[in-house]
């Protein structure tokens, strides 16, 4: 019996961190698909860099997660902590407080020392 070779991941396609994104938010991959909403196991190839993405997916991923696009790409929420999630919460005010907050305990070069 002849085995089919199994289908490699296109780098170019590959978004590093749907998946991290699901689990972290407890997501199934059904309940992500059901949100978005495409077909899970297309879903299921664009987290294996099977199948491509474009902008307006990783936008209507990115609201079901509640996180922004580009940290789909950029970041692996399961190595980042919870301030960063917190500062992109913020806006006006709030931010202005934060900064100062940050800056006070950290300095202007972000190091401690």
């Amino acid at each position: 019996m002849e085995r089919t070779a199994k289908p490699k991941a296109n780098p170019r396609f590959k978004v590093p961190y749907i998946r991290q994104w699901r689990v972290a938010k407890g997501m199934s991959l059904e309940a992500l698909a059901d949100g978005v909403p495409m077909d899970k196991g297309n879903l299921s190839k664009v987290e294996r860099g099977l199948l491509p993405y474009n902008q307006e997916m990783l936008e209507r991923l990115a609201d079901v997660l509640g996180t922004d696009p580009g940290n789909l790409i950029n970041r692996d929420p399961t190595k980042d902590g919870k301030v960063i999630d917190m500062v992109q919460r913020l806006n006006g005010a709030d931010l202005e407080r934060a900064a100062a907050i940050l800056e006070a305990a950290f300095g202007r070069t972000g190091t401690q020392g």
